[in-house]
């Protein structure tokens, strides 16, 4: 006698162990814990004065090859805030707005923090690929000496940008050049700085060229995002806006106490460049999704990743299958647009289990 046939669907396959939602839902790299292992010794001076925020001041000043000031803060937000401070405060009165893309994180993703925080205004412009040019800036210059606008005094860009795209060193040296010549300063948001370094060479060079070398005043240097526990630097290559940053960073509730648990976790990550190997396995990994995903049917993986993040359409309801399965953040529902992160941990296990999920999904 013939058996019946199931009816019932397969299942879909185990999730993979990490998160493909953000780099950010990534752990701490075991460098970081043992260094902040070793820190939790004995007693050291607050505020600052202690060894462990000396050597990583040293070691951004190696970084940088530059005299550099650097301030280390509890996050992202609190990083763009204490350097667009810093960056507002030189400027000549208290008129001066921010110039940064529509999709600029200090613009969507900071709950208005530096307008609230500043008492600045941010002029996001519309750049479909996340990157300012000299021609945005040309386009507020009508505002220039009019009393009823706000005056542009500082460019605020992302590198990588929040589409995943890459400021060419060009293209920056380019824009800072134009700021510069009306009066601005450049603020670079290093949240992913490391990504975009492991992309464009790989080494302090790369690092110097698109930021000391072309002319950023100042970097937010990102830190939680690959591989730290915890902790922005705020990097002041023009020394005339370091002048005062201390008491600016403790005015916005940004200063640490405890600071060498801070500067012992750069310190690990800055010895070796650890924070470059790091980044550029994530990279790599978003670089082996994107490849292992291209040939799907039904999937459009979108452009090959420059850093560590996809953008991959897919049918709405593949979509809220996977993200029951393996959650990640829907980018642009309109469009049934996701994204995709990788991180400093991410394996070919995870990307193996990741691609099987998203092909089952596909197939039912």
């Amino acid at each position: 006698m013939l058996m019946a046939m199931s009816s019932a669907r397969p299942e879909m396959p185990p999730p993979p162990r990490r998160s493909f939602a953000s780099d950010n839902a990534a752990g701490a790299h075991p460098r970081v814990l043992e260094a902040l292992a070793a820190a939790n010794t004995g007693h050291a001076l607050a505020y600052g004065d202690d060894d462990w925020t000396r050597r990583c001041a040293a070691g951004f000043g190696e970084l940088f090859d530059a005299d550099v000031t650097v301030r280390l803060v509890f996050n992202g937000t609190g990083a763009n805030v204490v350097a667009l401070a810093a960056a507002l405060g030189a400027l000549p009165g208290p008129h001066h707005a921010v110039i940064c893309t529509s999709q600029a994180h200090i613009a969507v993703d900071e709950t208005g923090a530096p307008e609230r925080v500043l008492g600045t205004k941010l002029l996001g412009l519309e750049a479909p690929d996340g990157k300012l040019t000299p021609a945005h800036l040309d386009a507020v210059r009508h505002l220039r000496g009019d009393q009823h606008h706000v005056q542009p005094g500082v460019v605020s860009i992302t590198q990588a940008t929040e589409l995943g795209t890459l400021y060419a060193i060009e293209e920056i040296g380019a824009l800072c050049d134009a700021a510069h010549a009306d009066g601005m300063y450049v603020h670079l948001d290093g949240a992913r700085i490391a990504n975009a370094t492991a992309a464009l060479g790989a080494d302090r060079a790369a690092l110097r060229a698109f930021t000391v070398d072309a002319g950023v005043d100042v970097v937010s240097f990102g830190g939680t995002k690959n591989g730290l526990l915890g902790g922005e630097a705020v990097v002041f290559l023009e020394p005339s806006l370091a002048v005062g940053s201390a008491y600016l960073r403790k005015q916005v509730t940004q200063l640490p106490s405890k600071m060498r648990y801070l500067a012992a976790q750069f310190e690990a990550v800055l010895a070796d460049d650890l924070w470059i190997e790091t980044a550029r396995h994530a990279n790599a990994m978003a670089a082996e999704l994107h490849d292992r995903l291209r040939h799907l049917d039904g999937l459009d993986p979108g452009p090959p990743p420059q850093v560590n993040s996809l953008f991959p359409t897919l049918p709405a309801d593949v979509l809220d299958r996977l993200r029951h399965w393996s959650f990640f953040w829907e980018w642009d529902p309109a469009r049934h647009q996701a994204r995709w992160m990788t991180a400093w941990d991410t394996t070919l296990e995870d990307i193996e289990r990741f691609v099987a999920g998203v092909t089952h999904a596909l197939q039912r």
